[in-house]
């Protein structure tokens, strides 16, 4: 599915309808230092191992694409409910 680069919608910040710039969202890089990682690896360590089961069969064959608006005028960035399909193109 295609994107428009631009859209045009209403910023909370400038209380007015203004264009927005449009990216698709990425999950940020995963810090190994992060209390949520430490604390995942300590509950893993040694004998036992996962405390809860891994999801081996995955059920789903797409993942939902989410949109990125940021408004031109005053930076403002605000998510658009995720779509499923299979490939979304920015165009």
């Amino acid at each position: 599915m295609k994107v428009p680069r631009s859209m045009r919608t209403y910023c909370p910040r400038c209380k007015t309808h203004k264009e927005f710039a449009v990216s698709l969202y990425k999950a940020g890089k995963r810090k190994a230092a992060r209390r949520g990682e430490r604390h995942q690896a300590e509950r893993k360590k040694g004998y036992g191992g996962q405390k809860y089961p891994e999801q081996h069969n995955q059920a789903k064959t797409t993942r939902k694409q989410t949109l990125k608006l940021q408004c031109r005028d005053c930076g403002y960035t605000l998510q658009r409910r995720g779509v499923r399909l299979k490939k979304m193109e920015v165009a």
